[in-house]
């Protein structure tokens, strides 16, 4: 008795003072986790309590220790988005229970040291991005939870894992193993309640052992090579809650027994090669809160049974050939958000209750045969994001309320038999990308509130009874990438206001009665690839320009057009694509190369054509060139002032003073001034206020084809100085050189570079559109020409055009703007 109490007493003492771990093991452990962290980066600053000169590491963040001994047995660090290594340095923790390391951007290999820790319980490092071979942690026989899944760990598949007795969880999915079958001793794992082997390249079927896991809650094997029939063994795992077993190659008929697994509640098999009709057993499985078993080749009727469940979220089962009637009460008693029953052979009244809970976000049942009109149940479903119930035999008015969903990304109506108008309501519906209401029966204006659908991309409405204008406000649309019209009754012009749906690609406006000339505009859609047109009644021609526009696709066929068809598009659409038109021509030569049937264009005729389809745009650009050609006029005439070397009054003006001419080089040319001033009447090419010019082909071949311009004599010849002064100095694309001036007593004339196409008041006519007047206007920036003070009438600005000599060379046309 007398050694017992000191024992007991000894023992209590013990109990109030545990010992501790001793200081060297301490330091052991922080010397560990430290080493890991060196291999870390930590760009959140998340271990910034792990510092060398803590006196525990329980201290740090993500450790557990013991409570009794102080030792680590835990390090959870998830999400923290570290990325480097794994350092082996863990393994020297001799406690450790549990390492979670999931969901963050760690790479490398897996130490197989920590394999030597026979007591951890949990492995957890999916969602990271390991790679190499999985060490065999066959040894870890106190494992309970191993995921390893989401990596890109390769090799061969870990076999072993079978030897894990005491697993409840294994993860070893989405990963890229070597093709393998599942191993027959998953069945060993007689405690697995979760089982996720989804991609990693298995094949074969599925191991009869894996049906004798009693415990199994999940199973999922999806996206693989699975084969074989659907396994009626699997009704044998009654516990089962989950079954996804979606993107096999699964073969034959679900059998009537699956109802029994009573506790299911997720089912997906979608994209087999699964057939039969449906055991209408199915539908007493009241748990279900998602059945998805689309892409498969099911038939007959759908389980009316599914009327009545009241955990529905997710339904789908599009792509197969179901027939029938749907069950007229799915989705009355569930809280369905999302259904897909498209491409089947549904038939009768379309179900009305699918938006019964109101919280219905996907609505899709395309490519049925349902008919009657569309339950009004729908105009109160706001919380709709894709509603599609296109290529069915649905009539009657749409309801004013499915016009307005404000979540709408896409409503799709095509291919019905509805009526009626769209309703102004539409402008609520902010957020719709797509309107799809091709092959109806609507009817109406196009309500001008569309063009407050800010991010639409595609308005479709062909082949109805639309009638009215098209209204204005579209050009608000800038979002929009396609527009279909075709086919309906429109009337009036084409919209001037389009041009600026800039990112318009597909244009079609056939089968209409639209009138007007086609807007001179629609040459700035640089985005536009096909463009429709036809079957209308639109007169004029055809818009300068657009055969600049990058199409693929053009058909103006069936109108009242008339002038030229510029060879490009023509050899784009060929004659159908014009056919219809009588006014249309192609240029004679082209004609008889190409063998094409319309008529040929006489110069009279494409003359016509050009300057009426000018008129508009020449105006403008005209006013525009006013205060430059007035400025360079200007500038020109004080420059004079500054300096007259040689004008009239000068000694030297008089013919006989210097016998010898001179010559002032603007650029490294060698000219004879005998050739360039041996001019003949017949190589005239203009006159104006200031001259006569001619064409001389000079012998030298490298420098080919000049203009001489022959200054008059009197005061005009003031402004010789002013323009050598101007143009000498320019080094610009869209300004005509000038190579050299000779003057000889009274003789003066420039050498500039030949511009084929005429003077500056024939082009302006011509060729000039909204791109060319931009381009001038840089031209007077970059001289820095000082716009005048003055204000000439039209009278004087047509006058100075028509007297002016070339002074400018007006600019190739181009897709895109030149940067100056």
């Amino acid at each position: 008795m007398g050694i017992l109490l000191p024992l007991l007493f000894f023992s209590q003492l013990l109990f109030l003072f545990p010992p501790w771990t001793s200081s060297a093991e301490k330091g052991t452990e922080i010397t560990a986790i430290l080493q890991f962290k060196s291999q870390l980066t930590d760009p959140s600053n998340s271990l910034q309590s792990w510092i060398p000169n803590a006196s525990s590491p329980c201290q740090f963040q993500g450790i557990t220790c013991n409570p009794n001994t102080g030792t680590v047995t835990e390090i959870s660090l998830d999400g923290m988005s570290l990325s480097g290594q794994i350092s082996p340095s863990l393994s020297h923790l001799q406690n450790l229970t549990s390492l979670s390391l999931s969901f963050n951007s760690l790479s490398g290999n897996l130490p197989p040291q920590l394999s030597n820790r026979a007591n951890l319980r949990n492995l957890n490092l999916t969602g990271n991005e390991l790679n190499g071979s999985i060490p065999d942690f066959s040894a870890l026989k106190n494992l309970q939870i191993l995921d390893l899944s989401g990596n890109y760990f390769s090799g061969a598949f870990p076999a072993w894992v079978g030897n894990l007795s005491n697993l409840s969880l294994l993860g070893l999915g989405d990963n890229d193993y070597e093709e393998s079958e599942i191993p027959e001793n998953i069945g060993n794992l007689k405690k697995l309640n979760w089982l996720y082997l989804a991609d990693c390249n298995l094949k074969g079927q599925i191991p009869e052992s894996v049906f004798e896991l009693e415990f199994l809650q999940t199973l999922d094997i999806c996206n693989n090579q699975i084969s074989g029939d659907f396994p009626k063994s699997i009704t044998k795992l009654k516990n089962l809650y989950k079954i996804e077993l979606y993107n096999n190659q699964i073969t034959g008929e679900i059998p009537a027994e699956l109802s029994n697994l009573n506790l299911l509640q997720e089912f997906d098999i979608s994209r087999n090669l699964m057939h039969g009709e449906l055991p209408k057993e199915i539908g007493n499985l009241k748990n279900l809160t998602v059945f998805q078993l689309f892409l498969n080749n099911f038939s007959g009727e759908f389980p009316s049974g599914f009327g009545d469940m009241k955990y529905l979220k997710g339904f789908s089962i599009y792509g197969n050939n179901f027939s029938g009637e749907f069950p007229a009460e799915l989705g009355r008693y569930s809280p369905l958000e999302s259904i897909d029953i498209s491409d089947n052979q549904f038939t009768g009244n379309f179900p009305k209750y699918l938006c019964q809970s109101r919280i219905l976000r996907f609505l899709l049942a395309l490519g049925n045969d349902f008919s009657g009109e569309l339950p009004d149940s729908y105009a109160g479903c706001k919380t709709l994001e894709r509603f599609r119930i296109s290529g069915n035999s649905l009539s009657g008015k749409i309801p004013d309320g499915l016009w307005a969903l404000p979540n709408a990304s896409i409503i799709d109506l095509g291919d019905n038999n509805f009526s009626g108008r769209i309703s102004s309501e539409i402008r609520q519906s902010s957020s719709l990308t797509q309107l799809l209401l091709s092959n109806n029966g609507f009817s109406g204006d196009l309500p001008s509130e569309i063009g407050e659908l800010a991010v639409l991309e595609k308005l479709i409405l062909s082949n109805n009874h639309f009638s009215g204008e098209i209204p204005s406000r579209i050009g608000s649309l800038k979002q929009l990438s396609s527009l279909h019209l075709e086919n309906n009754s429109f009337t009036g012009s084409i919209p001037l206001e389009l041009s600026q749906c800039s990112r318009l690609v597909d244009l079609n406006l056939a089968w209409n009665s639209l009138s007007g000339e086609i807007p001179i505009s629609i040459v700035l859609m640089s985005s536009l690839n096909s463009l429709n047109f036809s079957r209308n009644k639109l007169t004029g021609g055809i818009p300068k320009g657009l055969d600049k526009l990058k199409l693929s696709l053009i058909d103006l066929s069936d109108n009242l057009l008339y002038g030229d068809v510029p060879y490009d598009l023509w050899v784009m659409g060929g004659d159908k694509a014009f056919t219809g038109n009588k006014g249309l021509c192609v240029d004679r030569d082209i004609r008889t190369q190409v063998h094409s049937e319309m008529n040929a264009c006489d110069g009279k005729h494409s003359h016509d054509r050009a300057i009426n389809n000018k008129l508009l745009l020449f105006c403008i650009v005209l006013s525009s060139l006013v205060i430059f050609l007035t400025g360079l006029l200007l500038v020109s005439y004080r420059s004079f002032k500054r300096a007259d070397p040689y004008g009239e009054n000068h000694p030297k003006a008089h013919r006989g003073i210097d016998p010898k001419w001179k010559l002032e080089s603007f650029h490294p040319l060698e000219l004879d001034a005998d050739e360039i001033c041996n001019l003949e009447e017949d190589n005239l090419i203009g006159h104006g206020s200031t001259g006569k010019v001619y064409r001389l082909d000079l012998k030298k071949k490298d420098i080919g084809t000049v203009a001489v311009k022959q200054i008059w004599k009197g005061n005009r010849v003031k402004l010789l100085a002013a323009e050598m002064e101007t143009l000498g100095k320019i080094r610009h694309k869209n300004i005509l050189k000038l190579y050299a001036c000779l003057v000889k007593g009274g003789s003066n004339f420039l050498v500039l570079e030949y511009m084929a196409n005429g003077n500056l008041f024939e082009r302006l006519l011509a060729d000039t559109i909204q791109n060319d007047m931009i381009k001038v206007l840089k031209i007077a920036t970059l001289c820095t020409i000082k716009l005048p003070n003055l204000r000439p009438t039209m009278k004087d600005v047509v006058k100075m055009l028509i007297e002016a000599d070339p002074c400018t060379r007006i600019p190739e046309k181009k897709n895109n703007d030149d940067k100056i």
